[in-house]
């Protein structure tokens, strides 16, 4: 699917280019129909997601705003990615400034950490709904929401910062400077590098644990929890409703972390770049596609807020 494109003699210090995917044009075509509609359902579902939970008083609840977030930050995490890969799919290779791949790194980081952690808290929502439901609402304040949000932000523009600035005092040098990406993701760009990048290769790691392993790791052990006190439910309909409150959220931390994983906390030599382009499709495509899926196919509060906002909206119409 990915090819090498002819070699580029860039004069210029601080310019990269993207690997392209194909060289033949019918692909191009087809691979840019393919994430163009891709990029507009995530658009258009996160948008709905983000527009119903706002629209619903009854969907005014901690669960909901943090999903309304997580909505929003799906958007934004693309929009990050996928115009600029879009650009690149058809014709020569473009350049990107050094400046500029240094501003995407920034905000992809920064997105994806938010994300990571944002799942986390929602494990932290989930856990004390269902292990303290009578101090729940005295406990999960729109307040405390509110700055458990902010300071999940706080700490993953913290660490991009960091990140980003430190790969970015590295010379860059070679014949060609050609990321073997669609994005300027870590990995890919310290390849480029032309010093030793041991140090910068344990900050990553760092990184990736702070924002992977921690983050995973405490919403194991929230489920840990949430499953035993479900288990004392003495109801069958009790128990399929609080675990149906939680197998959402577990299927796309599943799926986010374990992808993310694989790109940023397996050992070097044991990874490929084309598999790490890949893998990244799915969190770039794939996750966030599916959360306004299964939220909303999994969810009956949602499903019951979009089918009334959407009847309402035409029964108004017509009147």
């Amino acid at each position: 699917m990915f090819s090498r494109s002819p070699v580029l003699n860039l004069s210029g210090p601080t310019e990269f280019v993207f690997r392209v995917f194909t060289a033949v044009p019918e692909f191009q075509v087809l691979l840019f129909l393919l994430f163009l509609f891709l990029y507009l359902m995530i658009l258009c579902g996160n948008t709905a997601i983000i527009w119903v939970l706002c629209a619903h008083s009854s969907l005014r609840t901690p669960m909901y705003f943090f999903l309304s977030n997580l909505s929003f930050l799906e958007i934004c995490y693309t929009s990050v990615v996928v115009p600029l890969m879009l650009s690149n799919i058809f014709g020569a290779q473009k350049p990107i400034a050094l400046a500029g791949c240094g501003t995407q790194m920034f905000f992809f980081v920064t997105l994806g950490s938010m994300d990571c952690f944002l799942l986390a808290i929602m494990a932290y929502d989930r856990y004390m709904a269902i292990c303290h439901p009578l101090h729940y609402t005295l406990i999960m304040t729109q307040k405390l929401c509110i700055q458990m949000v902010a300071s999940a932000l706080g700490l993953a523009v913290f660490l991009s910062l960091q990140l980003t600035s430190l790969i970015f005092t590295l010379p860059f040098c070679g014949h060609y400077r050609e990321i073997n990406h669609f994005l300027c993701d870590v990995p890919p760009v310290l390849r480029l590098a032309c010093a030793d990048i041991h140090v910068h290769q344990a900050v990553l790691y760092v990184v990736g644990i702070l924002v992977l392993t921690v983050p995973f790791l405490l919403i194991c052990v929230s489920y840990v929890f949430i499953t035993c006190a479900i288990l004392r439910i003495r109801s069958a309909e009790g128990r399929r409703r609080a675990f149906s409150t939680c197998s959402s959220h577990l299927t796309v931390v599943l799926l986010q972390y374990g992808c993310c994983s694989l790109v940023y906390l397996r050992p070097r030599s044991s990874t490929s770049e084309d598999e790490d382009r890949q893998i990244a499709l799915v969190y770039t495509f794939v996750t966030p596609l599916l959360n306004p899926l299964i939220y909303t196919l999994r969810n009956k509060d949602v499903r019951g807020a979009l089918r009334n906002v959407i009847f309402g909206k035409a029964a108004s119409d017509t009147s």
